[in-house]
């Protein structure tokens, strides 16, 4: 089966310069996107009934561009003010470059990782002394808790904002040849929109592990897989499997 459309579960890219832009017209394939999953901030009550006092706190973990947004958002409804010598934490350079938005970047101390938390971790560990509040989803990776707490600094986590399953049912009768995953919430999306969804010729791609394991888990099968070594990237992935089957 040649593919001819693709479904990307995931907001349509703000910039032309998009890879999935470039895919598009070399393979003559029409992309869409659409967020199977939204994020809604917790009320500033439910904030309170955690109990967590922001003037304890010397650093800020920030490790999407989410929780840089929620923390302000909640920190002024409760109106805290962030004290200018707050220490932030920014798992990549575009959470850090995004804060910018609140804070003036160059009166700040912002400590920067590569993009993956366990890059993050070996900056928090040259800060023992700080104790650090992690503004958070209400679905944290079991991988955030367990680094923190392997190399024992004090921090506490403070869930801002849930991820919610966006309401999907205009689709109901739009078929696509690839749906593209990139966390196990979108197949949970999926399944909630449709609970009826039977895959037939349509075919699956998954990025991370996780999501993988997610698709075979609700019985689906995961027809193409990043990151790998030959394909780091999603565009990569698709490209490759599009040539494959588009030339038969």
């Amino acid at each position: 089966m040649k593919v001819k459309t693709i479904l990307v579960s995931q907001p349509a890219p703000k910039t032309e310069t998009s890879p999935y832009f470039d895919l598009s017209d070399k393979q003559k394939v029409k992309i869409d996107f659409r967020s199977f999953i939204h994020v809604e901030g917790i009320p500033v009550k439910e904030v309170r009934n955690q109990k967590i006092d922001f003037k304890d706190f010397s650093a800020i973990i920030l490790t999407s561009r989410n929780a840089v947004d929620y923390f302000f958002k909640i920190a002024e409804e409760m109106r805290f003010k962030v004290p200018d010598d707050m220490k932030y934490f920014c798992q990549s350079e575009a959470v850090a470059y995004y804060l910018q938005k609140y804070v003036v970047y160059r009166k700040r101390k912002i400590y920067v990782g590569n993009r993956t938390f366990p890059d993050l971790i070996k900056l928090i560990k040259k800060h023992k002394t700080e104790n650090f509040l992690l503004p958070s989803s209400d679905k944290l990776k079991p991988l955030v808790p367990q680094e923190l707490d392997k190399i024992g600094v004090k921090w506490k986590r403070l869930d801002l904002y849930r991820t919610v399953v966006s309401d999907l049912s205009d689709l109901e009768n739009v078929f696509y040849d690839v749906l593209v995953f990139f966390s196990p919430s979108g197949i949970e999306s999926l399944l909630q929109n449709f609970p009826d969804f039977k895959q037939n010729n349509t075919r699956i791609a998954a990025f991370g592990n996780s999501t993988v394991r997610a698709v075979t888990e609700a019985g689906f099968k995961c027809d193409i897989e990043a990151p790998s070594p030959e394909t780091p990237s999603m565009t990569m992935a698709l490209d490759k499997y599009i040539k494959s089957v588009n030339k038969k």
